[in-house]
């Protein structure tokens, strides 16, 4: 992708990528889109706390990883989902967030579409929370 400072794509940042990987013999980088939906998935993966500087940062997620499949605790990610995007990440308005439970696999596959702000383009990500297997 060229910068291109038109669409906001400047604005949007570069940086490391995490987990840090190599690329071609050098240190892997993220940019624009990329670089937002990353920072979208720390925030999910972070647990409240976890960061000493900045104990607010992240989902709060850990706290329902032995909770049952139910659609109490969907609605429980899909409320911590909304409100860490909202709370954390200002480039993006967070459009749609879906729960669908995976018994199978153990998991709440979350669906998150947003769109960026600077650039109006809209992104989906789907994060799989594992939860506790069994039923309610």
């Amino acid at each position: 992708m060229v910068n291109n400072d038109s669409t906001g794509d400047a604005t949007l940042g570069c940086g490391l990528a995490f987990p840090l990987r190599l690329a071609g013999g050098r240190i892997g980088m993220n940019a624009y889109e990329s670089q937002v939906a990353q920072s979208i998935l720390l925030i999910l993966r972070t647990g409240q706390g976890e960061r000493v500087m900045r104990p607010e940062f992240g989902a709060g997620m850990e706290a329902l990883a032995f909770e049952p499949m139910t659609p109490v605790t969907a609605a429980l990610v899909e409320h911590r989902v909304r409100d860490a995007l909202a709370r954390l990440e200002p480039r993006i308005d967070v459009l749609q967030v879906s729960v669908t439970p995976d018994q199978a696999n153990g998991t709440l596959l979350t669906s998150i579409d947003y769109r960026v702000r600077l650039t109006d383009r809209v992104g989906n990500l789907v994060y799989p929370f594992y939860v506790e297997r069994g039923e309610a």
